[in-house]
């Protein structure tokens, strides 16, 4: 039940409607009783009139049209409760994607690294449907059953106290089969989910890779891998259902007896004279009302056990610790020519693999640095360390004398502006790609901004121009054209510290160099990080930091470093080499 708790304390900001829903469920319930109630004297009329013909017709006439009115009453309640429910469940739900939605906005860049994505989506809608569904289930159906079998117990206690504890005891035994089957359809949907995430995730991936998979004409493997968790799925559903309705069957034929049972009782105290005719029908209405409930113990403890069930993974997110800020404020007090100072850092994954070790280093304003490296040396891991989304094991970072572990991640990241060698676009238009985090960026700027980076050329191409849609993470655009909208959205941001993961790789030759000489102005009065393996993308940086395994191997000026014995110099002759080699195939010197 700790979810359900959870559900309730989560559910706050409409306690006030779950009150109110509360109180027309309760008078709904009690005009329930009414109905019976009002037939009781109307039979009793009847049989007053029958045997002697001193029956009230006015009075008839009158038991009548209260129960036109109490029914009439019990529509309206029912339709007023059952649409505030189902306005609490749409809010609830709402808020609840909110919640979870700004809470993985805090979460550790690791714990994205380590989840996919298909599979955290496919948790937040499970989590959400099955929450909605049980407070909708509580306040238009859990709540009336629960009321009704309370004050049909107490009516018929007070007319025939035995057949009231006859009935009474009936919902015990229920209960108890319903809670068992409940639990153990519970523990099988708790395994039917694990499937079904691991499912939903490679859909997702393979949707996202969908180029990937064709090339290499997998279809049919990825095919099989759904299949084959869809067929232990089923195998799951299956014995889900079997022990369902074995339980089930158990359940009712034990409850037919019971009731057949208590209806002899009914007859034959009706049959002394224990029992009046009026009586006697309305016991029978209050019994036959009992069932409701009764029936709905099951569909209570399933939407119970659903919720538990299904909101676990949910519950699970909500209950890690965050490690940012959501931030909603306007950041002030930024540094307007930053530098950013390792002291003694090192970072290790969780598993405890090192990736950098002791490092010390101090990247000054206005500076443009170079990290080179073999692959896996640590030049991306660095990057995510300046970027705030790891922090260091041991160490401490400085930007401009404040130590990242003092200052907020929004903070840190205002100063920069970022290109990934990664394709970081949304599925939406050009315009608001380029200037995705400045809403208030005039069409002038963007143009100016394309126009820099090389992009407003082919931009001008599409019929709809800055409106273009360019489709999920740019898949209607090529590589190249891709890379020269982030580094136009780079240079619309203009933030005192530049950091390029490659930011060129995907360029022809003749767009490279005329990108190259656009970042090179916009390098002017800044700090910048770059990421690169061409050394050619590199050669008019002030300075190169030399990773290798962890550690700074060596750093310098390009020209000096290339003199130099060492990782560098041996990283850059093997470039040359392919070069050499690629002229000798074309007789070009």
């Amino acid at each position: 039940m700790s979810s359900i708790f959870k559900i309730i304390k989560l559910s706050k900001p409409q306690h006030k409607w779950i009150l109110l829903a509360c109180v027309l469920i309760t008078l709904q319930a009690l005009l329930q009783q009414a109905t019976p109630l009002s037939l009781k004297f109307v039979v009793d009329e009847l049989s007053m009139q029958i045997s002697n013909g001193n029956g009230d017709y006015d009075r008839l006439v009158f038991l009548f049209g209260l129960i036109l009115l109490i029914n009439i009453g019990g529509i309206i309640l029912s339709s007023v409760s059952q649409r505030l429910g189902d306005y609490i469940a749409a809010r609830l739900g709402s808020n609840l994607t909110e919640i979870y939605y700004r809470k993985i906005f805090t979460l550790p860049q690791n714990h994205f690294d380590s989840e996919i994505s298909g599979k955290m989506v496919n948790q937040l809608n499970r989590g959400i449907i099955s929450i909605r569904e049980f407070i909708g289930a509580a306040s238009n159906f859990i709540t009336p059953a629960l009321l009704q079998a309370i004050f049909g117990v107490a009516i018929l206690c007070y007319f025939d106290w035995s057949i009231g504890l006859l009935a009474l005891a009936v919902f015990p035994v229920y209960i108890a089969i319903s809670s068992y089957s409940t639990r153990k359809w519970g523990q099988i949907q708790a395994e039917k989910n694990v499937h079904e995430d691991a499912t939903r995730g490679r859909i997702s991936e393979v949707i996202s890779n969908i180029t990937l998979v064709k090339t290499y004409n997998t279809q049919m493997r990825e095919w099989n891998f759904v299949s084959n968790e869809y067929k232990t799925i089923n195998k799951l559903s299956d014995r889900q259902s079997i022990q369902y309705h074995i339980l089930n069957f158990i359940r009712q034929f034990g409850l037919e007896i019971a009731f057949v049972i208590i209806l002899f009782v009914i007859f034959r105290n009706t049959f002394l004279g224990l029992l009046t005719l009026g009586e006697m029908v309305l016991i029978i209405q209050l019994l036959n009302q009992l069932r409701w409930p009764l029936f709905g113990m099951s569909f209570i403890l399933e939407q119970v056990q659903h919720a538990e069930a299904d909101s676990k993974a949910f519950f699970e997110v909500l209950e890690l610790s965050g490690s940012e800020v959501f931030q909603t404020k306007k950041l002030k007090n930024l540094v307007s020519q930053p530098d950013i100072t390792f002291e003694n850092v090192s970072f290790e994954y969780e598993d405890g693999s090192p990736v950098l070790k002791d490092l010390s280093v101090k990247l000054d304003k206005k500076e443009t640095v170079a990290l080179v490296g073999h692959s896996g040396a640590g030049k991306t891991t660095l990057i995510n360390l300046i970027l705030k989304l790891y922090e260091p094991t041991s160490g401490e970072m400085l930007l401009s004398g404040k130590k990242y572990s003092k200052v907020d991640h929004s903070w840190v990241r205002a100063h920069m502006a970022l290109v990934f060698q990664d394709n970081e676009l949304f599925s939406s238009t050009i315009r608001e790609n380029v200037a995705y985090g400045l809403p208030d960026a005039t069409d002038k700027q963007i143009i100016q901004a394309l126009k820099q980076a090389n992009a407003y050329e082919f931009v001008q191409k599409f019929k709809e121009g800055l409106d273009a849609q360019i489709g999920e993470r740019g898949v209607k655009l090529s590589g190249g054209q891709k890379q020269r909208i982030q580094i136009a959205r780079a240079i619309l941001h203009n933030k005192p510290i530049l950091i390029l993961d490659e930011a060129t790789s995907s360029l022809d030759s003749k767009s490279e160099r005329l990108v190259q000489d656009a970042l090179e102005k916009l390098f002017k009065n800044k700090l910048v990080i770059i990421i690169a393996h061409r050394f050619s993308t590199i050669q008019n940086v002030d300075r190169i930091i030399v990773l290798d395994h962890g550690t700074i191997a060596d750093s310098g000026r390009p020209h000096d470093l290339a003199k130099r014995k060492g990782l560098y110099s041996e990283l850059l002759q093997y470039q040359i080499e392919g070069n050499k080699k690629l002229l000798s195939e074309y007789d070009l010197h």
